[in-house]
């Protein structure tokens, strides 16, 4: 780009350049890392770009104008001069990072960085452009953490220019990068990349051969059966028994007129202790054509919304799912038995290839399948291309089960209607879908690492159900503003008040208020604690002492008006009638027999006056009681303890 005689342009370029010197000092050897700051340039770049604007008017399209002129003279006469093998291809990286800094102040257009990223990919080969993605890598955050509107188009741009290169065999890792790039780069919820209308690659379109002379005849009532030609005349070439199983090999078939069926040679594999009947296999040459036209139904699974194209998927899903059991059949059975030209294969190479069959299973990838009839037999003899055809089949079952009524219901609120079908899958063939997606599980999880293999692809059709569930929805912001800086105290003031200790209550719950033991009593009054060393709160009461209350209770009894009123008296009345009755049996127990029912409680208040001869035993007892030895002064008393009379114990009996 030619910029001579503009005088702006010029001094901005010789400003870049002497930016450019000050890092050769950091990065003396070159290469990618560290990254520059406006720290290794003084602490300021804005300062020195704005010394270098001399004449560039105040208007902001001139000025990133003129710096972008200076930006792509510099970035030109670099990649014209320099390797990206060689050291100085550091000043590239430089030169980058110094734009960066400028369009994060902004000094010049946000995506300027960009558009020189996306030339300097153009100008590289694969092995180069792998190196520029280093430094992507490397700078991913940094690049994408302002102005990210003004550069998200130009990333999507370079970034598919470059997968169009790129050769998905071959280039798989890189691909995953650029892809990872991608996805690191866009917020979660960017529509760019979503399918928002649901349209399926219907030109994906999967051609194969024709086989002529070999017809398979799949009547319209399929009973597991197929009716194929007779394979031409072969020999029988030799015999291996291991177990049970017997393996007969057959050679390949002879050109010429076909032999008599009875000349004609068969493969037999049977198990003598087993009686029940198999199965069939399908034949191969009948299944090639209904197993490649499978794929167009994988790309365009709406057709199956029509039942004759969902009857004929039926029947080739079943006939492959077969055809692939029958297969792992047999290389388990080789497996287990030994095979002649094991017997000659050295140990050392065994061991190798044992080693090696984990990382070609993990490494192995189909970008396009070769359709081939003459690779047909390799294919499915493949564990890893049985497994994608299964996934596809697994991913297109699981689109039926989303079409049940129970399923439908979970979208009806949805607001994307362009990815909603009306189409409600019938009850059978809700059944057979289930029972197909349950054998397709068991399958994947058979085999090396089938555990770990199904785990995997579970998980993802589980997420994805998530993704369309969102997409149904209108894709809906999944980032969400940030909280306010007062609701986020509030809600930290809460949360502590929450976990704080809790305090003691000075009074708690269902307690008595005993601040009346702090009180000092006034002039003439007890203290608190004195109050309660009155023998009145320990004593038992005189019998006597209830006959005052009990009066007044039956008085007010009396001139009781309200019926509420007069239970409450009558409470009061019983619990002091009762307390009496317990004190009265300590000693007055001889009394009980006077009191009649309902004329109170008389005659224990009021006993009857003793006679003479009653006060002189009584006298005669206490002098006996008062001659007694100490610990024994109650014995020969009549004792009263809950109601019950001990008689007195005499001292000696004469036995005559």
């Amino acid at each position: 780009m030619s910029s001579a005689g503009i005088t702006s342009v010029d001094r901005l370029t010789t400003s870049l350049r002497k930016l450019l010197e000050r890092p050769n000092e950091l990065k003396p050897d070159g290469g990618i890392e560290p990254a520059l700051t406006s720290t290794n340039f003084g602490g300021d770049v804005e300062t020195i770009i704005r010394r270098a604007e001399g004449g560039i008017t105040a208007n902001a399209q001139d000025h990133y104008a003129a710096l972008e002129t200076a930006c792509r003279n510099i970035f030109y006469d670099l990649l014209a001069s320099t390797s990206i093998e060689e050291t100085s291809f550091s000043q590239i990286w430089n030169l980058l990072d110094i734009v960066s800094l400028l369009s994060d102040i902004p000094l010049c257009e946000p995506g300027l960085v960009f558009w020189l990223v996306e030339e300097l990919l153009d100008s590289q080969t694969i092995d180069g452009c792998r190196v520029v993605f280093d430094y992507l890598d490397s700078r991913r955050e940094r690049l994408t953490a302002k102005h990210f509107k003004q550069k998200q188009l130009i990333i999507l741009r370079a970034c598919n220019e470059l997968l169009r290169r790129l050769s998905r065999a071959e280039d798989t890792v890189f691909c995953g990068r650029v892809f990872i790039f991608m996805f690191q780069s866009f917020p979660l919820g960017d529509r760019s990349s979503v399918n928002l209308r649901g349209e399926y690659h219907v030109e994906n379109v999967t051609v194969f051969d024709k086989v002529p002379g070999k017809q398979a005849i799949i009547s319209d009532s399929f009973d597991g059966a197929m009716d194929v030609d007779q394979a031409p005349d072969a020999t029988r070439k030799e015999e291996t028994v291991s177990g049970d199983l017997t393996v007969v090999a057959a050679s390949e078939a002879q050109s010429g007129t076909p032999q008599p069926p009875d000349n004609t040679a068969k493969t037999v594999k049977f198990d003598a202790q087993e009686d029940k009947l198999q199965e069939p296999e399908p034949d191969t040459e009948a299944l090639y054509p209904v197993f490649w036209s499978l794929q167009d139904v994988f790309s365009q699974p709406t057709r199956l919304f029509e039942t004759s194209t969902f009857e004929s998927f039926k029947t080739g899903l079943d006939l492959t799912f077969r055809k692939f059991k029958a297969v792992q059949q047999h290389q388990q059975s080789r497996g287990t038995a030994k095979l002649p030209s094991a017997a000659h294969r050295p140990l050392k190479r065994k061991r190798a290839g044992a080693e090696s069959d984990q990382q070609d299973l993990a490494g192995s990838f189909n970008p396009r399948y070769l359709t081939s009839r003459d690779l047909f037999d390799l294919e499915i003899s493949d564990l890893a291309f049985r497994r994608h055809i299964l996934v596809q089949g697994l991913i297109l079952v699981d689109f039926l089960l989303s079409l049940t009524p129970k399923a439908k219901k979970k979208l009806e609120n949805t607001s994307n209607k362009s990815v909603l079908y009306n189409y409600t899958l019938p009850e059978e063939e809700f059944k057979w879908a289930t029972a197909m997606r349950a054998e397709i599980a068991t399958y994947l999880q058979q085999g090396q690492e089938g555990k770990f293999y199904y785990r995997m692809v579970d998980t993802v059709l589980s997420r994805d159900k998530n993704w369309v569930h969102w997409k149904a929805e209108g894709c809906p912001l999944i980032k969400q503003p940030p909280i306010a800086s007062e609701s986020f105290i509030e809600s930290q003031k809460g949360a502590q008040k929450t976990s704080a200790p809790k305090r003691i209550r000075p009074t708690p719950m269902g307690s008595l208020n005993l601040n009346f033991l702090l009180n000092t009593g006034d002039e003439g009054q007890a203290h608190g604690l004195e109050i309660l060393k009155k023998p009145a709160r320990y004593t038992l009461p005189k019998v006597e002492d209830f006959k005052a209350p009990i009066m007044e209770d039956e008085f007010d009894l009396d001139m009781a008006k309200t019926e509420a009123e007069k239970e409450s008296i009558a409470v009061a009345k019983a619990s002091k009638m009762w307390r009496t009755l317990r004190i009265a049996s300590k000693n007055r127990l001889n009394l009980f027999d006077k009191l009649d029912d309902g004329n109170g409680l008389g005659p224990l208040f009021d006993p009857p006056p003793a006679s003479k001869g009653d006060d002189a035993d009584q006298a005669k007892r206490q002098g006996v009681e008062g001659e007694r030895p100490a610990g024994k002064e109650n014995m020969g008393v009549n004792e009263v303890q809950d109601g019950v009379t001990t008689e007195p114990v005499p001292a000696a009996i004469e036995v005559t």
